[in-house]
């Protein structure tokens, strides 16, 4: 879950690390100013850093969102509308920055005294929305319904190793673990470590996260939520750190493509991220306002959901990705703004690794040309001619829509009947999390974006038993290398491992890669300061929204 050039922290243990696989905003930068690869239209796009800042105060301002959020419970913040709106109003343990970097949040600072644990020391005077103040029992509370099973936590796998969470101090929490895990200490930016008051979760009960306040600490709170139009945010005046500039935000549910960009063009809202890409040229066009490209350490995918069907022949899976025009889509579906790629990963990802790892990672991967005669060859050694496939599809926008045609066009020229089932939009996000709901189902379009700067994020969909191993891929040795991956805190040496695991999904096309997508975001000329980067995620980024004049 769906950036670039991480210039990664030494890794030493025993010392205080706030990065491991960290971002800087010089490498940012350079980043944006090389062509893109992978053959797209270059003039398409072209990656900004950031937008102007602020210059002053706002009363409120208007947020387009494709969907309205199911629950703002931080258990379930997986998915773009959930987090759009939630790392607004909680906060975690550590922050991502928009130059996507990992920076103090709640903890002002995280110590690794030894290589099974993590010290967090809490900021003092950090008042939750009902007015009282934030401490460690908070914390080892919050952290503990993410860890209870019954819960079914979104975010149960980053605490897979984790042996306890206790209170050691008025305002410091300590972390055991079962063994060394490099990845958890960059998750605690992400909603897996966001603090809620134990007070104000244990008196909503189940109704935590779809009715009334969310008693969290950041720097607005849940205001009014029409349900099925929109939700309100105010401007929280007793948050710890620099107050909003605006003293409130609506986020307006938009599940029409063609509704949000009509109300981004007549000023009905102020802007907008994951823009629909077949306005792109519109907005850039008759905009009121400017459309950004940001980095986004996101690719679009195929997710193979079923392994009992056709695509349990790993030829079937071969053929439909050598089938693919990869390039035809980016033209249509991404309107020229991505590039295509045979890799699961963004190259972003491995911008820290040295560079023979990086050579590793990507050599040898899935093929991007379409190859028909051969793809035909492997259809018809599988005896799969004329066997039927099941895309599901849906109107979120064109990027879902036209990927789905073009999977179907894709099959025709092979021998295989691809049939496409239409999703509503606000029911796609099931697919994720509902296993009936992939019930039927062979093959989702899916961008996914790394919640944290590191390959493993992704590469660890597909050890045995994963969130996201929605076709039950099960191998020892792929889990004995995420495990030695996990457990690796210097950067080179876990980049080498990952690169071996890189190399397996692809062979195995587990996930059939088809494009990086960069971030977009449209600001009209009333406002500014959003940023650009997939951090608006984790990022409290409404915050810095204010007036452009």
């Amino acid at each position: 879950m769906t950036p670039t050039a991480p210039a990664r922290g030494a890794g030493a243990r025993g010392r205080l690390v706030l990065a491991t696989a960290l971002l800087s905003a010089a490498a940012l930068v350079a980043a944006c100013s090389g062509p893109p690869r992978g053959g797209a239209d270059q003039a398409a796009f072209r990656l900004s850093a950031d937008t102007p800042p602020a210059k002053g105060e706002l009363d409120s301002f208007t947020w387009a969102t494709y969907a309205e959020p199911p629950t703002l419970d931080y258990l379930q913040a997986f998915d773009y509308p959930q987090n759009t709106v939630l790392s607004n109003v909680c906060e975690s343990l550590m922050r991502w920055t928009p130059q996507l970097t990992l920076a103090p949040g709640l903890a002002e600072k995280a110590s690794n005294p030894d290589p099974a644990t993590w010290v967090y020391d809490l900021r003092s005077g950090v008042h939750f929305h009902d007015g009282t103040v934030m401490t460690a029992d908070d914390v080892v509370y919050s952290l503990g319904r993410q860890m209870n099973p019954d819960n079914a936590a979104a975010w149960a796998q980053v605490f897979q190793n984790v042996e306890s969470v206790t209170r050691t101090g008025p305002l410091q929490v300590t972390v055991k673990l079962k063994q060394p895990d490099s990845q958890f200490p960059q998750y605690m930016a992400t909603a897996a470590g966001v603090v809620a008051a134990k007070a104000g979760v244990e008196a909503a009960g189940k109704d935590y996260g779809t009715s009334g306040g969310l008693d969290c600490t950041g720097p607005f709170m849940l205001g009014t939520w029409a349900k099925g139009q929109s939700i309100e945010l105010q401007r929280f005046d007793g948050y710890w750190g620099a107050k909003a500039k605006s003293k409130k935000v609506v986020f307006s549910f938009l599940t029409d493509a063609s509704a949000r960009t009509n109300a981004m063009l007549t000023g009905d809202v102020d802007g907008g991220y994951l823009i629909p890409t077949e306005s792109y040229d519109r907005l850039k066009r008759e905009g009121p306002g400017t459309l950004y490209f940001g980095e986004g350490l996101s690719t679009v995918n195929l997710n193979v959901t079923s392994m009992n069907g056709p695509l349990g022949d790993l030829r079937v899976r071969q053929a439909l990705s050598l089938a693919l025009d990869r390039s035809g889509f980016v033209r249509t579906g991404l309107a020229g703004a991505g590039t295509v790629t045979g890799s699961l990963t963004t190259r972003a990802a491995w911008a820290g690794a040295p560079e023979d790892v990086r050579k590793a990672a990507f050599d040898h991967l899935t093929p991007t040309a379409p190859d028909i005669d051969r793809a035909k060859a492997l259809v018809k050694e599988a005896g799969a001619e004329g066997r039927t496939l099941t895309v599901a599809t849906s109107t979120i926008g064109q990027d879902v829509s036209l990927l789905a045609t073009a999977v179907q066009a894709a099959g025709a020229k092979i021998g295989l009947n691809v049939q496409l089932k239409t999703i509503a939009p606000n029911a796609f996000t099931a697919l994720f999390t509902d296993a009936k709901a992939r019930e039927g189902i062979d093959l989702f379009p899916e961008t996914y974006y790394d919640s944290v700067t590191d390959p493993l994020d992704l590469l660890a969909n597909f050890r045995t038993g994963a969130y996201q191993n929605y076709a039950g891929f099960s191998d020892k040795a792929y889990d004995d290398l995420v495990d030695q991956a996990t457990a690796e805190y210097d950067p080179a040496r876990r980049g080498a491992i990952e690169a071996r695991l890189q190399q397996t999904a692809s062979e195995q096309l587990l996930w059939i890669p088809v494009a990086e997508w960069p971030t977009s975001v449209f600001l009209n000329k009333r406002v500014t300061g959003a940023p650009t980067t997939i951090s608006y995620m984790y990022y409290p980024w409404a915050a810095d929204v204010g007036a452009a004049r």
